[in-house]
């Protein structure tokens, strides 16, 4: 049963209460490869990111660093640039031999909403190790725009994984032999490339800035607002854009992706030498996505970027990222964009579900 656990045995921990949430995990949280997790009814305004570290709980050290305390029952603003802590309304008792790891879901990350898991004890974001009793939090910092958020909430998402199912090169290659993993050449090499597409076939329009004084988005508004009020649009006549240092852009990958229904995906880092700029991860592919059976022939990877220090040339075709494909334990029951409401199938360039199409 080694793989990524799927959506049906997702169903099975919550029912033998390895996953529990006050109130109940309602069946809408549950994915074909992960759960949403909620947010709960306060916020904890923090000086500064933190881990709750060996034998420490994140309760206890929110004393160390707490500024002040955000009631989120009839909705909050949490500010852009600031730092807080909310309690999840889930909690874990993980059975030995299951890990589990956290990642925003595509929604948030393309909000540049920095939304990190922590637990008690946890000396990384993100990762869980087997075994882990207790509770689970939420850091968040709103980085191009101060949102509005509400109790229940689904900012992050969490897998569940039994040993080892990375597949490794050689079995990428035979993969994608037999499945087609990528339109055109397939760049394998500690998991599959993925490069950013400068040159669209209509139009010079290749990806969006986000604009440094906007208004506050409330998170549960689909469709609603206006993107030119939000975000500049990036246009490229010679294949090519200049990244301002500091600033946040939505581009997309030249790849179209596929994962199979037996697999799911992680985006990681393609190498880390190149430091001028970041590719931020909205983070899980589950299965189906770009799937031809699920409606998603032709799905391509949103890249949320960020460069640093210093402007940066980035390039037609370019290799910013690379996905990391696993085995699921089983074949999910339901598939990515087949008939769950999947916002992104089939996708291209695309802002997040708050937005109104261009």
């Amino acid at each position: 049963m080694t793989g990524v656990i799927p959506n049906q045995l997702i169903e099975a921990m919550i029912e033998s209460g390895a996953l529990s949430g006050d109130p109940a995990i309602i069946p809408a949280q549950i994915q074909p490869a992960s759960l949403d997790l909620r947010l709960g009814t306060v916020a904890y305004r923090v000086r500064a990111s933190f881990l709750a570290g060996h034998g420490a709980r994140v309760e206890d050290r929110l004393s160390e660093f707490e500024m002040h305390r955000v009631d989120l029952s009839n909705g909050a603003v949490l500010e852009k640039g600031a730092v807080y802590v909310v309690p999840l309304m889930e909690s874990l008792a993980l059975p030995d031999g299951i890990q589990a790891v956290a990642n925003a879901k595509s929604s948030t990350g393309r909000l540049d909403l920095l939304t990190r898991l922590i637990t008690d004890g946890g000396t990384e974001f993100d990762r869980i190790a087997p075994g882990y009793t207790g509770p689970l939090y939420a850091e968040i910092c709103p980085r191009s725009f101060s949102v509005l958020v509400r109790p229940g909430m689904r900012l992050n998402q969490i897998r569940f994984r039994d040993g080892q199912a990375v597949l490794d090169d050689a079995a990428l290659r035979a993969l994608h032999a037999d499945q087609v993993l990528v339109d055109g050449d397939a760049v394998i090499d500690d998991g599959l490339g993925f490069s950013v597409d400068l040159r669209p076939a209509t139009g010079t329009l290749v990806g969006y800035r986000a604009k440094p004084h906007t208004g506050v988005i409330d998170l549960d508004k689909l469709d609603h607002y206006d993107p030119a009020e939000y975000w500049e649009e990036v246009h490229s006549a010679n294949s090519q854009i200049i990244l301002d240092p500091g600033a946040f852009y939505i581009l997309v990958s030249r790849e179209a992706v596929h994962i199979p229904p037996d697999c799911a995906a992680e985006m990681a880092p393609y190498l880390a030498m190149v430091g001028e700029f970041r590719v931020h991860y909205a983070g899980f592919f589950d299965p189906g996505f770009g799937h031809d059976a699920a409606g998603g022939a032709g799905s391509r990877g949103v890249l949320e970027v960020r460069c640093h220090e210093a402007p940066f040339v980035l390039e037609h075709a370019q290799i910013v990222g690379r996905l990391v494909y696993e085995k699921m334990a089983e074949v999910p029951t339901q598939l990515y964009g087949a008939g769950i409401a999947s916002n992104y199938q089939g996708q291209g360039l695309k802002l997040s579900k708050h937005f109104r199409a261009p």
